[in-house]
């Protein structure tokens, strides 16, 4: 059993002083913060709940047990807004032949045809939650493929294991098919039916420049507004400038005047939009309520990909620019061992430092630590992602003093907990799939 660096006291009631809080993830006022956006403060626990946030020593000696931080940062457990748990763990049996996106949907899309049982789906999506858990993470979004026999398959599935899952990880799903499906009418009312009797009121589909998107775009806006579903895309990941489905997005949220939430992943070809092109873009996003989740890893991974050549550009969206525009903006883990991206483990501290790497969020501004707590809890709709008084103690405690100790090294030794209890973070070992993937011991 491995609980972390972290010694808890075995109380119902105990203190954590000296911890180092993001300020832009405290609720409430009163909590000045250093260089890093950094505040230094004591916390009292009881029952469960945080009962007191207070700026460090400022509390009087009391009679419950302490656990003294040293000033260490802690970070509410944290949001993963963008996954793809049906896909997971299937690179052993199923490889990106090339590392390419055409390579990656190929792939992929072979193995669910030949693998995809409920059975299967379930004890990956289990594999990928339970590394999630470990690491820190409150709740997860994944994406489900949505196409033909598929959607009787991993709609029920994903509701057993969100119901499964209640008290641990908050568990969201939204469909994933190509945007020309959605011309398909019975396609259409199986998902939409899926979702009704499964699912968590979002639909969505992956969008790209197709001769009838904006007749594809008006079905799903109107299925939205019909049903009280928030809409979630995957737009543009490409390297083309001609890609701009996420502008017929704002389009279509301002023609149909859409109330709910919507939600854009990858957004790669805004970054290599002219500088007017974007500003008009990104105005409209504004106008139109719309956030973004940029997907650092997998992009990266993907992107400019072309054998023999060095990549010439990041594969990220002009992510600085939307959230200068007012448009919240967030990064997420995306897929995990899977032919689009054959690394990750569903760890947002990881996703955060590399992402802060990747996309230089440092030298920009404290709160970034927002693009993995507070504003994807917003968009999903769920408390979490922020320390208040009164919320469940969910926390994760690193030894790390400011964000050069943080992003150093892998806070490997990191204290998590749930309801102010340290949980077991041993990971679950790659050998338990190995049944699945045609591999013995």
């Amino acid at each position: 059993m491995t609980t972390g660096f972290a010694r808890l006291p075995d109380a119902s009631a105990f203190r954590l002083v000296d911890l180092r809080l993001p300020a832009c993830l405290i609720e409430g006022e009163g909590f000045p913060a250093d260089r890093d956006g950094l505040a230094r403060v004591d916390l009292a626990i009881a029952d469960c709940r945080i009962a007191a946030i207070e700026p460090a020593g400022a509390s009087a000696e009391g009679t419950v047990p302490v656990c003294d931080l040293d000033g260490g940062i802690a970070l509410p457990r944290l949001v993963d807004c963008h996954t793809h748990l049906d896909k997971g763990h299937i690179w052993p049996r199923r490889p990106n032949p090339d590392g390419t996106f055409a390579g990656a949907l190929a792939a992929a899309g072979g193995d669910r045809e030949a693998n995809w049982s409920a059975r299967d789906v379930r004890a990956r999506m289990d594999f990928a939650l339970r590394c999630a858990f470990a690491h820190g993470t409150a709740a997860v979004r994944t994406h489900l493929d949505s196409l033909g026999d598929q959607i009787g398959i991993s709609w029920p599935v994903h509701a057993e294991i969100r119901a499964e899952w209640a008290g641990r990880i908050a568990v969201q799903a939204s469909p994933l098919f190509g945007a020309e499906e959605a011309l398909d009418p019975v396609h259409m009312a199986a998902v939409v039916a899926a979702v009704k009797a499964h699912g968590d009121g979002l639909l969505g589909c992956v969008t790209y420049m197709i001769p009838e998107l904006d007749r594809a775009l008006d079905i799903l806006f109107r299925a939205a507004i019909e049903n009280g579903f928030d809409l979630d895309f995957h737009v543009d990941e490409s390297n083309d400038p001609a890609a701009r489905s996420l502008e017929r997005i704002a389009d279509a949220a301002l023609r149909h005047r859409f109330e709910g939430k919507i939600l854009c992943g990858h957004c790669c070809s805004l970054s290599l939009q002219a500088p007017e092109d974007e500003a008009r873009i990104i105005a409209k996003l504004r106008e139109a309520g719309i956030a973004v989740v940029s997907l650092p890893l997998c992009n990266m991974y993907l992107q400019d990909r072309r054998a023999g050549r060095t990549p010439r550009w990041r594969g990220v969206t002009a992510l600085h620019e939307l959230k200068a525009a007012g448009v919240p903006v967030m990064i997420a883990s995306d897929n995990t061992r899977d032919p689009f991206y054959a690394y990750g483990d569903l760890d947002l501290v990881e996703v955060l430092r590399e992402g802060t790497r990747i996309l230089q969020l440092d030298h920009s501004g404290p709160g970034w630590a927002n693009a993995v707590a507070r504003t994807p809890a917003q968009v999903m709709g769920i408390e979490a992602g922020v320390v208040a008084v009164g919320a469940r103690a969910d926390l994760l405690l690193t030894r790390a003093r400011d964000w050069t100790e943080f992003f150093s090294r892998p806070q490997a030794d990191r204290s998590v907990l749930v309801a102010g209890r340290a949980i077991d973070r041993t990971l679950p070992d790659y050998r338990e799939l190995d049944h699945l993937m045609g591999q013995t011991s």
